[in-house]
Parts: structure tokens; C-alpha cells; sequence
């Protein structure tokens, strides 16, 4: 198939537009990577297997895991009911889902340690029942649910509001229930948007770093994640430390950006 030659301003845009992208993407992650490595590659192991980078990387990779499923079934739920009902208060519910978007991590952090805190709202109810919620992996857990609950709603809400209810209508009328149009109608319509918002949730749940802080206590090997972690071994001057452990984050993030872009590619061939 021709295409037509590109004019000059076509080209500089393009250009441009490669240029930013590798200073702002690219750069940062070869000097991530170089950093990390400047001592050898024997260093960049063993700093990567010392005991608490090690717990900092699963008790991250276990939040990811608890809260990106709840939150795609918190967020498709959500954008079905405000795209598929009219009902009073629904712009005020969109307004709340967009909350924790427009919210601080460090005044969401801050309002979980009023709220739980041993001097919070809930706390000394919590503590009587022998229920210790805050500077745990809990409320680390609870706190990521949080700032990352929009991801998958707003994903969605456009995109089933635009394709409206047409196809969900004739597959009731055709005699399906309701979960047999959901899984046969509605989730192949949006399965494209339920991805890219798991993969934003899993992004955001991976690398918040202002909420967790507040709630986790960032105890070494018991409440540290991996952007803690890479903190801490900053102020510990431990700069390939910091940088080996800021590496690993990076290529989980590039890893799901792969599996994402090889889903497509199946999905298309």
C-alpha cells in the first residue's frame, strides 16, 4: 500500500515528538539501569536479594495483586451502573469516583490514619477487639485501594456510554440473562479499556509512594515497599542499592507494558 510522502512540518512534528518521548522515557530508564549496574552485575544481585529489597519487592507485588482484581470489579460495576441507569444522584457518584484522583496521597494517607489511627475516629474500637489496622500490610493494602480506584471506572465510563445499550438489548431480547449478556456482550465490547485501566491501577498500586508512607510506618522488612524501600536506601547513601532496587520497579513496569502490547497483538493477528 503507498502513502503519500510526509511534508517537512509533518516530519519536525514526528521528530519532536520522538525526541521528547526519549528524553523523557527512555533517558531516565538507561540511567536507571546504568546506575544500577555501574558496579558490576554482581553488586546489582546481591543488592537486589538483600533481605529487605527482597520483602519490599513481594509486599509490593502482593498489594498489586489483591488490588488491582477488586478494583476491576469495583470499577466495571460502577461504570455499568452509571452508564446503564438514570438515577438521581448519579452525577454526584461520578464525582466521588473522580475523588481520589483529585485528592493529595498524603491527605488520603492522612485521613486512613485518623480513621483507623490509635487515636483516630475507629482506632480505639479497633484496638479493644485486638485489631491493628494501620502500619501494617492491611492498611497499606486498604490505603492503595484507594488512591487507585478511579483507574478502571474511568476507563470505562466513556467508553460504554458512547457504545450504549443496543447490543445488550437484543441479547436480552433473544432470551439471555443477564450474566450471559455481561460475559457474551458487554465484556468483549470493553475488554480493551477493562486492560489499560488494570494496567494504570497496577502502575499506580506498584509506585504510590505519599499514602503508603503515611500509613505503612515503613518498617524495614515488615512494612516497606518497593518505593519506600528505594528511599530508605537512599538516605542510607546506599546509591546502587537505591538504583538496583528502583530498576527492579522499572522492569515490572515494562514487563506489563509487554504483556499488554503482546495481548494486542494476539488479539489482532
Amino acid at each position: 500500500m503507498h502513502h503519500p510522502a510526509r511534508s517537512l512540518p509533518e516530519i519536525t512534528l514526528i521528530g519532536i515528538a520522538f525526541l521528547l518521548a526519549g528524553l523523557v522515557l527512555v533517558v531516565p530508564l538507561v540511567l536507571i539501569f546504568s546506575f544500577a549496574l555501574r558496579e558490576g552485575i554482581g553488586v546489582y544481585l546481591a543488592n537486589i536479594v538483600q533481605p529487605h529489597t527482597l520483602h519490599a519487592i513481594g509486599l509490593t507485588v502482593v498489594t498489586a495483586l489483591i488490588v488491582v482484581p477488586i478494583n476491576i470489579v469495583i470499577g466495571t460495576c460502577l461504570a455499568w451502573l452509571v452508564t446503564r441507569f438514570r438515577f438521581r444522584g448519579r452525577q454526584l457518584l461520578i464525582s466521588i469516583i473522580e475523588l481520589p484522583a483529585a485528592m493529595s496521597p498524603i491527605v488520603a494517607g492522612v485521613v486512613y490514619l485518623f480513621l483507623y489511627g490509635g487515636q483516630g475516629l475507629l482506632g480505639p474500637t479497633l484496638q479493644a477487639a485486638g485489631i491493628q489496622i494501620m502500619f501494617t500490610p492491611l492498611a497499606i493494602v486498604l490505603v492503595s485501594l484507594f488512591v487507585t480506584a478511579p483507574f478502571v471506572a474511568r476507563e470505562l465510563i466513556p467508553l460504554m456510554s458512547q457504545q450504549g445499550t443496543e447490543d445488550e438489548e437484543a441479547a436480552l431480547s433473544l432470551g439471555a440473562n443477564g450474566w450471559q449478556m455481561f460475559f457474551h456482550v458487554t465484556l468483549p465490547n470493553i475488554r480493551w479499556a477493562l486492560v489499560y485501566g488494570a494496567v494504570l491501577t497496577n502502575a499506580r498500586a506498584m509506585g504510590e509512594f505519599g499514602a503508603v508512607s503515611v500509613v505503612s510506618g515503613a518498617i524495614r522488612g515488615q512494612t516497606n515497599t518497593l518505593p519506600l524501600q528505594i528511599n530508605l536506601l537512599f538516605n542510607d547513601f546506599n546509591i546502587t542499592g537505591a538504583f538496583a532496587a528502583a530498576s527492579t520497579l522499572a522492569l515490572i513496569a515494562v514487563l506489563t507494558l509487554i504483556a499488554k502490547s503482546l495481548l494486542e497483538a494476539w488479539e489482532h493477528r
